[in-house]
């Protein structure tokens, strides 16, 4: 890749300059009509056994096997990763290497969690929670087993796989730890977001949200539940006493292409200071959302490149994840480091990629390769945020891994 050579050699990228709405509407106009003719497809999938199987690929499209004695049996050690396998059904533990560098990792087993993982969580008690197509698997991270599989309320259609299938997306967790809530995508129609009780397991309520719900966060202070929307340009927020809503628009380039845009939400994270969510758009624009009035803010980014996972660590730095050019002058695959400041640093990574994680330390990025189109690959990259003349360190993870927690 030129591009991520030359932005290895200079350490970081330069300002990029900004697209002319007449680039936009011209890569829109070649690459959605492939979108939408070739992302949508999928095959029924049956709910898998509770019982582990092995990983079946390695980052270079060989077969790597998990190595149970990396760790004993029924035993998961602390800062093992946990990957929702899209490609695979299931969800693989994988040893993160000495200090969690990826030097040496591999995965240590797979648990099977229901058809075409995508989103997941953890609680403090070990247990995580899994947004599968067909409902959420919750698996005991600490015996490696699934326990149950709870079906959804809402109505998605039949069980499929691929990009646009039914089902189970972004997910997130209750401060206290007593609710889950899921976005629920109906393929067409607007979404939902189902209300778990963590200790019954069983679905006590929904909303209604916008469509696609690619990522769901709360409010620091529980009060509130996220729903970012892809395709409907907006964020829905849920009072999560009531569950009454309210759908906020967050479209920095506007919603001219609909379904067809690229220039949509993905991700989202809750800034703990202000309640504030940040929504990065195409590694040039950082949105702003005061949920409290709707307000959207614009801050600069400099990547230039689709952006899809987000992340905080824990003294406030954003991590967002690059997936690679969507336009004749869109940069490489990276990783966004940005400061609470404002200050940029642009980590180039090899190949698409999907989601991140950090480690519970903050110097450590895992950034899955699944990614949900074409150009996957079944592993992890392992970022040394600290030293910023590492090279990134490539680990194998599962299939095609997209959501990923740090245990």
């Amino acid at each position: 890749m030129r591009r991520a050579a030359a932005a290895r050699a200079a350490g970081a990228r330069t300002a990029p300059t900004r697209r002319t709405a007449l680039v936009r509407r011209t890569a829109l106009g070649l690459l959605a009509a492939a979108l939408l003719a070739g992302c949508g497809t999928g095959t029924p999938g049956a709910a898998p056994e509770a019982s582990a199987t092995p990983a079946t690929t390695a980052p270079s499209g060989g077969t790597a096997a998990p190595d149970p004695s990396r760790s004993p049996a029924g035993r998961t050690p602390e800062g093992t990763l946990l990957v929702a396998d899209f490609g695979a059904d299931t969800v693989t533990f994988v040893d993160p290497g000495p200090d969690g560098s990826g030097r040496g990792g591999a995965p240590i087993a797979s648990v099977k969690a229901g058809t075409a993982p995508y989103g997941l969580v953890v609680g403090e008690d070990g247990r995580a929670w899994v947004a599968t197509a067909e409902g959420v698997a919750v698996v005991d991270t600490r015996q490696r087993t699934r326990l149950a599989l709870i079906p959804y309320a809402t109505e998605s259609g039949p069980v499929t796989t691929g990009e646009y299938r039914g089902g189970g997306m972004g997910i997130a967790m209750a401060p206290d730890g007593g609710h889950l809530y899921v976005g629920v995508n109906v393929p067409g129609r607007d979404g939902a977001v189902e209300v778990i009780d963590t200790a019954t397991r069983e679905v006590t309520g929904t909303a209604r949200v916008g469509m696609r719900p690619f990522d769901v966060d709360v409010s620091p202070d529980g009060r509130e539940v996220y729903a970012t929307d892809h395709d409907s340009f907006d964020v829905t927020a849920v009072d999560a006493d009531t569950l009454a809503t309210r759908r906020m628009e967050v479209a920095p380039y506007g919603t001219e292409g609909g379904l067809g845009s690229w220039l949509k939400p993905h991700y989202a994270v809750v800034r703990p200071s202000d309640g504030a969510l940040l929504l990065p758009f195409e590694g040039e624009r950082l949105a702003v959302l005061d949920p409290r009035t709707g307000r959207v803010a614009i801050e600069r980014m400099t990547a230039n490149t689709h952006q899809h996972g987000a992340a905080l660590t824990p003294d406030g730095t954003l991590l967002v994840v690059g997936t690679g050019p969507i336009g004749p002058d869109d940069e490489d695959p990276s990783l966004t480091v940005r400061a609470p400041d404002g200050t940029e640093r642009i980590v180039p990574l090899d190949g698409p990629h999907e989601d991140v994680a950090v480690s519970k330390d903050g110097r450590t990025a895992y950034v899955t390769g699944g990614f949900t189109r074409d150009g996957h690959w079944n592993g992890i990259t392992v970022v040394d945020l600290d030293d910023e003349k590492s090279e990134p360190v490539r680990l194998a993870a599962g299939n095609r891994p997209l959501g990923i927690s740090v245990l």
